[in-house]
């Protein structure tokens, strides 16, 4: 086993989205962890879907890594927190290179994190439509930023032997090495909807499939040795390894986590800091369960798609009562996005929690992006005035935006959201815990004292 700080790391970048780097970094982490590697995985951005590929890929926990979210200064020990212990570290990266938050510039950017990772970089490129221009595509993202090392390229959607062969030549002439070459292979897609891939705990058998076949292809397709190679020349980190802070004494607190096909949103970082603050995490699946785990005294509903299963858990008339009286009766519940729309009296004509006195539906916009928020009044999160970081991506609309006491002020957008009342803090804003470790041990507190 490596130590963390010198632990061998590979960063999987593209020039765009769709050029398939999902299929190389899943496809090079179940490779490695098939011959008996112990891989860390990785995804840069807030993406919640990738890395449940990833836990099925390396049957470890795959974990973010988003620097606007956490800050910079929190990425490097993150990492070496998710890869003790490791033989390898491979780290898929977000959109294009060097696309990162809107209006700043690198931040949180693949090529802003490989810089603070000091990892080398492997393009993924889809070659379907080009030959020598792939030499020109490649040498531009190369030289771009001096201070990301791109150790070579892994071209996709590659035609015919032919096709391989002039590729070759191309990037012979600039010098750049092709460490692999990918045929189009359909076997290895899969599905999407109206925000990104299906999640894995939807799809299971399907996906175990999916994981073995992008495996099959970069085993088949790249050259491991090479790989494994260059993710030896990244250079040491120095700094702390982040730990869970321990707060938590005494009598463990019961935190009810929701789970399951509908809820599937959560960084793995949450649970740990619950559990460092004197929380007992059990999670509970709303669309089966009828009762919530025995002596909960805590809810916390991530993110996921209950717009897909809103009859199930409409039908679940249980659970939605227990939900109900459990924050009606004040126990903290925190709730983002699908949690949000879980909590509220209705979602698409079906009934749900009724806890808020809101109503949600689908929506044919998509609601994206970053947003740097304060909380308008004290919490079970937070306290009033706290500024915390977050991402909203969702295609629902809830009605009325905010409650009477909103969760957050959203400095950009010059408007308030979410509702804050007795214990319940709900919102669309998903925020890395990681970057306040006050918010996990403030609830747990909330908890015991509820």
């Amino acid at each position: 086993m490596s130590s963390p700080s010198s632990v061998p790391r590979l960063v999987i970048a593209a020039p765009s989205s769709g050029s398939g780097k999902t299929t190389v970094a899943t496809g090079l982490m179940a490779a490695f962890a098939g011959r008996g590697l112990a891989v860390s995985p990785h995804k840069v951005g807030p993406d919640y879907i990738d890395p449940g590929y990833h836990t099925l890929a390396t049957g470890r926990v795959g974990r973010n890594l988003d620097a606007y979210l956490c800050g910079p200064e929190l990425i490097a020990p993150l990492f070496l927190h998710g890869a003790r212990a490791c033989d390898l570290a491979v780290v898929e990266g977000v959109m294009g290179m060097f696309d990162g938050a809107a209006g700043e510039g690198e931040l949180a950017s693949t090529a802003h994190v490989a810089k603070l990772l000091r990892a080398p970089v492997v393009l993924v490129v889809d070659a379907s439509s080009q030959s020598r221009s792939v030499a020109a595509l490649v040498h531009g993202f190369a030289s771009w930023d001096p201070e990301v090392r791109v150790g070579g390229v892994i071209l996709n959607k590659v035609s015919s032997d032919r096709h391989e062969e002039l590729l070759r030549e191309a990037l012979d002439s600039a010098g750049m090495p092709v460490l692999g070459m990918l045929r189009r292979a359909p076997q290895v897609d899969t599905p999407s909807r109206h925000l990104g891939l299906v999640p894995v705990a939807e799809r299971q058998a399907e996906a175990v499939e999916a994981v073995a076949a992008m495996a099959a292809q970069v085993r088949e397709g790249c050259d491991l040795e090479a790989l494994l190679g260059l993710a030896r020349s990244a250079g040491a980190l120095s700094g702390p390894t982040w730990e869970p802070p321990v707060t938590g004494t005494g009598e463990r607190a019961v935190v009810a986590v929701a789970g399951g096909p509908a809820f599937t949103f959560s960084y793995a970082e949450h649970a740990e800091l619950l559990a460092a603050a004197g929380a007992e995490v059990v999670t509970f699946d709303p669309l089966r369960d009828e009762r919530l785990p025995d002596g909960t005294g805590g809810l916390v509903i991530g993110g996921g798609f209950p717009e897909v299963y809103a009859p199930e858990l409409s039908a679940n008339e249980p659970l939605r009562e227990a939900v109900a009286a459990l924050a009606l009766g004040g126990a903290p519940v925190a709730a983002e996005c699908a949690g949000l729309l879980y909590l509220c009296r209705e979602l698409d004509g079906r009934p749900m929690c009724g806890v808020l006195d809101a109503a949600a539906h689908m929506n044919e916009r998509l609601t994206l992006g970053y947003r740097d928020a304060v909380a308008v009044g004290d919490s079970v999160l937070a306290a009033a005035g706290t500024r915390m970081r977050g991402h909203e991506f969702h295609r629902t609309v809830v009605e009325p935006g905010a409650g009477a006491a909103p969760a957050w002020g959203v400095r950009a957008l010059r408007r308030v959201e979410g509702f804050v009342q007795q214990g319940v803090h709900a919102s669309y804003l998903h925020t890395h815990w990681a970057a306040g470790p006050g918010v996990a041990g403030r609830f747990v507190e909330r908890c015991r004292t509820s």
